[in-house]
């Protein structure tokens, strides 16, 4: 197993650690300052030594010879998936505000309990775990699939731009995959042992996108309390992936014309001009001219992006790949459930290939992931199919008149929320819903506890309802909590009470 590596110039912080870890069976490395630990880091992939690595890394935040923030950006560089726990007292909180804005896995203040940090660190070690088995899959998995002749012009695509530099605009619908096309454009091109850096310019405030970029000197604006490398910085070398580039900020983006004019750019407060060399490739899935011609896009931007234009399929101009695609994720839903794979009878899948997934390729596989939990037996029937499947429009066929019927579309938005029956009044008629697939094996569950004179029927019912909803949100993620908590639509203390209370550590 790999050590857990705790930086501290505290000889006592560091002995209480090792011993407390050591009852645990985990095994430990110390390090007095931050030099000591990249020097460690750098003696690894010197030697190529994988394994001596660390599982997770234990640094205080004020130390001689540099601060924990500084620590946590160098090793997030060199190892991303690293998770990271920031020692600070209680008078560096803002501290540890940042700690999570430079990626950290948590913070334990001091002082600690023993007990509690030793949790916190197994939490982090699982999650170290999840990142290795999620890594040797992602490796393991095709880049993309498709058989339809429009991914195979995709392919193509790729392909005779495999040995080219030039700036790359992908458009497509949100859920398309424009990515994964981005992630293969990086593989198959000169800057594939460079890093590939992805950035959504939708998902970050305006505020922070430009020292998101460009990156920060100390002291430019409150909270800046250490200079911090922007993305462009961080794929010198790759490619930067700049995904919504539709919805970047106008005034953003005359700073990005000018870097990809003639690759200089300042960091926010800085004065010096940094040079990089970086392939970038844009996706979007609004219509740039439309957006150009309102004046919500620099025209100059858009010609300068638009240098190799690639258009990606719906899935639903691609229905020939569902069957594949559908396999294909119940296959990974299982391995990260640690399930055995579910298969879908021809039914099922026939009412999928006819389903139009306004959602894509991202909509089939949370469908997936959602049949592998809630389909109740081990071959999925088209009547375990989520509601938004079963209730939908067969391709061909004419749209009947909606009927008032409550429905959800739990795979569409990631999230498993229990139906319960409900009444609608339309046209002085009323109307219930009618309970299908696992919302069925719901009611026979509750029914048969019931009919056994089982007490606390409805605790125990919602209790493993939350589980699955908690377990399914933290498999999509990763095992990122704050990440599972947002898609779930939950706080992220509630996340982890529930987590706690649930026994789900």
């Amino acid at each position: 197993m790999k050590p857990i590596w705790i930086v501290d110039d505290d000889p006592s912080i560091r002995f209480v650690l090792e011993k407390a870890l050591s009852r645990e069976g985990l095994p430990t490395r110390s390090f007095t300052n931050p030099r000591e630990l990249l020097a460690a880091l750098d003696d690894n992939a010197a030697a190529g030594e994988d394994s001596s690595g660390p599982s997770v890394l234990v640094s205080d935040i004020r130390m001689p010879g540099g601060s924990g923030l500084e620590l946590l950006e160098k090793v997030k560089e060199r190892l991303p998936g690293l998770p990271v726990i920031i020692m600070t007292a209680f008078s560096d909180l803002d501290s540890a505000v940042s700690a999570f804005q430079g990626g950290a896995f948590e913070y334990l203040p001091k002082p600690f309990d023993v007990p509690k940090a030793v949790e916190l660190i197994h939490r982090a070690v699982e999650e170290s775990v999840r990142e290795e088995v999620a890594e040797q899959q992602q490796a393991q998995a095709p880049e993309m699939l498709g058989q339809a002749p429009a991914m195979q012009d995709v392919f193509r695509a790729i392909g005779r731009l495999s040995q080219s530099n030039v700036t790359v605009l992908i458009t497509g619908e949100s859920g398309s995959g424009k990515e994964l096309v981005a992630r293969a454009l990086h593989k198959h091109s000169p800057h594939a042992k460079g890093p590939f850096v992805a950035i959504n310019t939708a998902a970050i405030p305006k505020e922070l996108l430009e020292s998101e970029l460009f990156g920060h000197e100390r002291g430019s604006f409150t909270g800046a309390q250490a200079s911090r490398r922007g993305r462009f910085e961080q794929a010198d070398g790759g490619t930067l992936f700049l995904d919504e580039i539709g919805d970047m900020p106008f005034d953003l983006q005359t700073r990005l014309l000018r870097v990809l004019s003639d690759g200089h750019f300042y960091r926010v407060g800085g004065h010096s001009a940094i040079k990089t060399h970086v392939r970038v490739v844009a996706a979007t899935h609004q219509d740039l001219e439309r957006r150009v011609r309102e004046g919500a896009f620099r025209e100059d931007l858009f010609h300068r992006l638009n240098v190799i234009r690639l258009r990606l399929p719906a899935l639903r101009e691609r229905r020939e790949d569902v069957p594949a695609l559908t396999r294909h994720f119940l296959g990974l839903s299982a391995r990260q459930l640690g399930v055995e794979p579910k298969r879908i009878s021809e039914a099922a899948l026939g009412r999928l290939v006819d389903f139009s997934f306004p959602g894509n390729v991202r909509q089939l596989e949370n469908i997936c992931h959602w049949l592998m939990v809630m389909a109740p037996a081990q071959v999925i029937e088209e009547k375990d199919l989520p509601p938004e499947v079963l209730t939908a429009t067969p391709a061909g066929e004419h749209a009947p008149v909606p009927s008032p019927v409550l429905a959800v579309a739990p795979a569409s938005a990631s999230v498993l929320n229990p139906v319960l029956p409900v009444e609608a009044h339309a046209a002085g008629t009323e109307m219930k819903h009618v309970p299908t697939g696992w919302e069925r094996g719901l009611q026979a569950e509750a029914a048969g506890m019931l009919a056994s004179g089982q007490s606390e029927v409805w605790d125990s019912l919602i209790g493993r309802a939350e589980s699955c909803l908690i377990q399914a949100a933290l498999s999509d993620t990763r095992g990122r909590r704050i990440e599972a908590a947002q898609k779930l639509g939950i706080g992220r203390n509630t996340i982890t009470r529930k987590i706690q209370e649930l026994g789900l550590e």
